[in-house]
């Protein structure tokens, strides 16, 4: 199981925009496909929390049918406006527009969420890039953090459960 956001692919802007290591969307993209493969088989599951793709369907579908695993969507901001099922048709293998929750404790989805002590949840997000919520309520997902990879459930729980024992 994989948790990964914010790939942006074919955006140009957003390599100026958020620092990315990048000389081109095309580097961008090859890199982040090859990331992605490197981390997850082909029999995994990933959960994308979003801003998937700023290219038309055909580049879209070709990414995502690169891309190892059985692949989650959860709509971001920039992937709204096209729908459900524009990204069922780009190849994703289920769609969910609101936030969901995995193994009763991670809160997964786009924008971070209100999170507060009394809540039995970390929020598991992307949508803020390279900035990060202090905190242990609070788990950015986003590429720039992680090397433009997915991260596992494992290393996901290991990092909250660390800061749990941390006692900030």
């Amino acid at each position: 199981m994989y948790f990964t956001s914010d790939h942006h692919f074919g955006h140009k802007l957003i390599i100026d925009f958020e620092s990315r290591p990048f000389g081109s969307t095309e580097e961008m993209n090859q890199t982040m496909i090859t990331n992605w493969n490197a981390a997850v088989g082909k029999e995994d599951t990933v959960f994308h929390l979003g801003d998937f793709s700023f290219l038309n369907l055909e580049d879209t579908r070709r990414i995502v049918s690169a891309l190892n695993g059985y692949k989650i969507l959860i709509l971001g901001n920039h992937d709204r406006g096209r729908g459900r099922a524009w990204w069922l048709e780009a190849g994703f293998d289920e769609v969910s527009e609101h936030p969901l929750i995995y193994k009763e404790f991670f809160m997964l989805s786009h924008e971070p969420m209100y999170m507060n002590k009394h809540m039995p949840y970390v929020n598991v997000h992307g949508h803020i890039h390279g900035q990060k919520y202090e905190g242990k309520h609070h788990f950015n997902i986003c590429v720039e953090h992680w090397n433009y990879t997915p991260l596992s459930f494992e290393q996901i729980r290991d990092a909250v459960t660390a800061s749990e024992e941390g006692g900030d």
